[in-house]
C-alpha cells in the first residue's frame, strides 16, 4: 500500500503547488530545491529554507524520504502552514517512526491540526493507535471525534470495529455520521478480506441505526453485495420501498451483484414496478450484458406503456442480438414516431454480428413497410447489400426506391458509383431525382478516391443538359480535388451563363488553397458578369484559410490592385484578422481611398495596437499623418 502511495505521489509531485498556499507565502524561488534527490539535501531545506521550499522540500521527502527524516518533519505538526506538507511526507514513509511521530502529536494538537494528524494515522492504518483514537471519539470537538471515527474506520480490525459500534448508538448527533462511515469501512475491509458474516453484521447495523440518509444507503448497498445471491430478497426489497433513495441504491447495487439469478430477479420485478421505475430497471439490467435477460426486454420493447418501450428500444440497441429482429422491424411501423425511431436505431446500433446476416436472409423475400425497414437498415448498418437495393430500385413503390437510393449512397462501392450516377444523368423515375441526387452527393463525398470520383461524375456531368448539369456540379465541388477544381473552372469558362453562374459560385466557397490561383486568374479574365464575385471568393480564401503570413499579405495585395472601395473594405478585414506589419502598411495604403479613409484608418490603428510600440510602426503613422493613438 505504501508503496502506491509513494508512487502515486511522485505521479503528481511536479504539479503547481498549491496556489492558497502561495498565496499566503508570497513569492518563492522553489527552483532551488527542484533538482534535490538526496535525503539529507532535502532535510537541510527543512531547517534553513523559506516556507515555500521547504513545502516543496516535504513533497519530495514523500518520494525519498526515509525513517532519519521522521524527526524533522514531526517538528511541523504544530505549524498551520507546513503541518499538510509534512503529513505529506510522514504519510508516505515506511516504519514504525512515523507512526509513533504522528501518534505523539495527537496529544499536543488541537483542531484542524489535531484533526489533519488524525487523518494521517487513518491514511498508514495504525493498528496501535486504535485505543488513542478510541478515546478521541468523544473528544468536544465533533470534528476531531469525526476524523477519529473515519480513522478508526480506516484501520478497520477487530478492536476498530468493536469501539465503532460501541459509540454507534450514542455518538453525539454531530460525530454520529463519521462512525457510521467508519463501520462501513470497516465491513467494506472484513468482505474484502473474506469475512462476510462479519461484514454483514456491521452492515445491518448501520442501516437500522439513526444515520444520516447517506450512510443508511451506504450500508444497504454493501449488506446486498456481502450476502451475493443471498441478497437478492434486499434487493429487491430495495427496489419496491416507497424511498427514491433506496429505489436508486438498488439500481446501481444491481449492476454490481454477480449471477444469473439477479437478471432473472429484476425481470420478475420488471412487471410489477410503475411504468417510471421499470424504465430504469431495464437499463439497469441492460447494463449486465455477461448475464442480461434479454427475452424480458424484448417483451418491454413490443407492448406497454411508452416510456418503457422507448427504454426497451434503447436496451435493445446495446444489448440485443438477431433473435430480436422480427420484433423490433414490426416496431418500425409504429404509429407512434418516437417508437417507430426508437427500433430504428436500435436495429442500427445492435453490435451482434448475426444481425446483419439475417437482414440479408429476409431482404429477398420482404414486402411492403418490412421491405422498406429493411433496406433502411442496409443503410443505416452500412451492410453491402447493392443487389439487393438495385432491384428495389424497380420498385412501382416510391418509398421503398427512396429507401434504396439513401442505404446506396451510405454503402455503394467507388466501382459501382455508376449505378447513383445513372440514377441521375437518366433516371426512370423524375420524381426521384432530388433523392437520387443527394444519394449520389453522399456516396462521393464518402469516398477515399477523390481523384476517382471527381473524373466518373465530370464525365457524366458532360452528356448532362443544363440544369442537371449544375447539379452534377454542386456533387463535384463537394467531392473536392485536382480534377473537381478543374472542371468548375471548366464550367466558369462555359459560354453558359447558368453554369458560370454556379461554377463561380462554388469555386467561391472552395476550401482549399489551390483554388486561389484559379478564382484570381477568372477574376481578372473569366465572365465580365462574375468577375467581381471571383475576387470576393479570392478574398474569402486569403481570410478563411490557412496559409503563410508572407502568403495571405501577398494575396491582399494582389487583390487590392483590383478591387473596387466594396472589395477594399473586404481586404480591411483580413488585415485586422491577421496583424502584422505589412498588413499594416496595405492598411495605410487604403487610407488614401476617400470613402475608406476612416475605416481604413481605424483598422490601421488597431493592427498597431496588436503589434506593439515599434519604431517602424509609428514611422508608418507618421507619414500617413495619422496619429498612432487614436481610432
Amino acid at each position: 500500500m505504501m508503496h502506491t502511495y509513494k508512487r502515486a505521489i511522485e505521479k503528481y509531485f511536479f504539479l503547481t503547488v498549491s496556489l492558497s498556499f502561495f498565496v499566503g507565502l508570497g513569492s518563492t524561488s522553489f527552483g532551488q530545491v527542484t533538482s534535490l534527490e538526496n535525503e539529507r539535501e532535502l532535510l537541510a531545506v527543512l531547517r534553513t529554507g523559506p516556507d515555500a521550499d521547504k513545502a516543496i522540500a516535504c513533497k519530495r521527502l514523500a518520494i525519498y524520504g526515509t525513517s532519519e527524516g521522521v524527526a524533522e518533519l514531526a517538528t511541523f505538526l504544530s505549524n498551520e502552514k507546513l503541518a499538510s506538507w509534512a503529513r505529506i511526507a510522514l504519510e508516505a514513509i515506511p516504519g514504525a517512526g512515523a507512526d509513533e511521530a504522528l501518534l505523539k502529536a495527537t496529544n499536543g494538537l488541537q483542531g484542524k491540526l489535531l484533526v489533519g494528524a488524525i487523518n494521517s494515522i487513518g491514511v498508514r492504518r495504525d493498528a496501535a493507535a486504535v485505543d488513542v483514537l478510541k478515546s478521541r471519539l468523544k473528544d468536544a470537538d465533533p470534528d476531531v471525534a469525526s476524523a477519529a471515527a473515519v480513522a478508526l474506520g480506516r484501520i478497520g480490525n477487530d478492536a476498530a470495529s468493536q469501539s465503532l459500534s460501541n459509540e454507534l448508538a450514542n455518538a453525539p448527533a454531530q460525530v454520529r455520521s463519521a462512525v457510521a462511515e467508519g463501520l462501513v469501512l470497516c465491513a467494506e475491509r472484513s468482505f474484502a478480506e473474506g469475512n462476510g458474516a462479519e461484514a454483514i453484521e456491521i452492515y445491518d447495523t448501520v442501516r437500522k441505526a439513526n444515520v444520516p440518509k447517506q450512510r443508511v444507503l451506504e450500508a444497504t448497498r454493501g449488506a446486498i453485495l456481502a450476502r451475493k445471491e443471498e441478497g437478492i430478497p434486499l434487493l429487491l426489497e430495495q427496489f419496491r420501498s416507497n424511498d427514491n433513495g433506496l429505489f436508486q441504491i438498488a439500481l446501481s447495487t444491481a449492476r454490481e451483484v454477480a449471477g444469473k439469478s439477479v437478471d432473472k430477479a429484476l425481470a420478475t420485478e420488471l412487471t410489477s414496478a410503475t411504468p417510471e421505475r421499470a424504465a430504469l430497471l431495464i437499463t439497469a439490467m441492460a447494463d449486465r450484458t455477461e448475464t442480461v435477460e434479454l427475452p424480458a426486454i424484448l417483451k418491454a420493447a413490443v407492448s406497454g406503456p411508452k416510456v418503457v418501450r422507448l427504454s426497451a428500444l434503447n436496451a435493445i440497441g446495446r444489448v440485443g442480438n438477431s433473435t430480436c429482429i422480427s420484433q423490433l422491424i414490426d416496431s418500425t411501423n409504429d404509429s407512434d414516431a418516437d417508437l417507430s425511431q426508437a427500433a430504428k436505431s436500435a436495429l442500427a446500433e445492435m453490435s451482434d454480428a448475426s444481425v446483419n446476416k439475417e437482414i440479408l436472409t429476409r431482404l429477398p423475400k420482404a414486402e411492403g413497410k418490412t421491405w422498406t425497414a429493411l433496406i433502411e437498415l442496409v443503410g443505416l448498418r452500412r451492410i453491402d447489400a447493392t443487389k439487393e437495393l438495385v432491384r428495389a430500385l424497380g420498385s412501382s413503390d416510391k418509398g421503398i426506391r427512396n429507401a434504396a437510393l439513401v442505404s446506396l449512397g451510405a454503402t455503394v462501392s467507388t466501382a459501382d458509383l455508376s449505378i447513383l450516377i445513372s440514377q441521375v444523368v437518366a433516371p426512370k423515375n423524375l420524381e426521384d431525382d432530388t433523392v437520387a441526387k443527394a444519394a449520389l452527393k453522399t456516396a462521393a463525398i464518402r469516398m477515399s478516391d477523390r481523384e476517382g470520383v471527381a473524373t466518373q461524375l465530370a464525365t457524366a456531368a458532360d452528356r448532362l443538359p443544363v440544369p442537371t448539369k449544375s447539379s452534377m456540379l454542386e456533387i463535384i465541388a463537394a467531392v473536392g480535388g485536382t480534377k473537381a477544381l478543374q472542371t468548375i473552372q471548366t464550367a466558369i469558362k462555359s459560354s453558359d451563363d447558368k453554369l458560370q453562374d454556379v461554377g463561380s459560385r462554388l469555386l467561391g466557397e472552395w476550401t482549399t488553397l489551390d483554388a486561389a490561383p484559379v478564382a484570381l486568374e477568372l477574376a481578372k479574365s473569366g465572365p465580365a458578369k462574375y468577375q467581381v464575385r471571383l475576387l470576393k471568393g479570392y478574398i474569402r480564401i486569403a481570410n478563411k484559410l490557412v496559409m503563410e503570413p508572407a502568403e495571405r499579405t501577398e494575396m491582399c495585395k494582389t487583390a487590392l490592385e483590383l478591387s473596387r472601395p466594396a472589395e477594399k473594405k473586404a481586404i480591411l478585414e483580413v488585415l485586422s484578422k491577421y496583424p502584422n506589419i505589412e498588413n499594416l502598411k496595405l492598411a495605410r495604403q487604403i487610407v488614401k481611398v476617400a470613402e475608406l479613409k476612416e475605416e481604413a484608418t481605424t483598422t490601421a490603428q488597431a493592427i498597431a495596437k496588436k503589434i506593439g510600440d515599434k519604431p517602424e510602426v509609428k514611422e508608418l503613422f507618421t507619414k500617413a499623418g495619422v496619429e498612432i493613438s487614436k481610432p
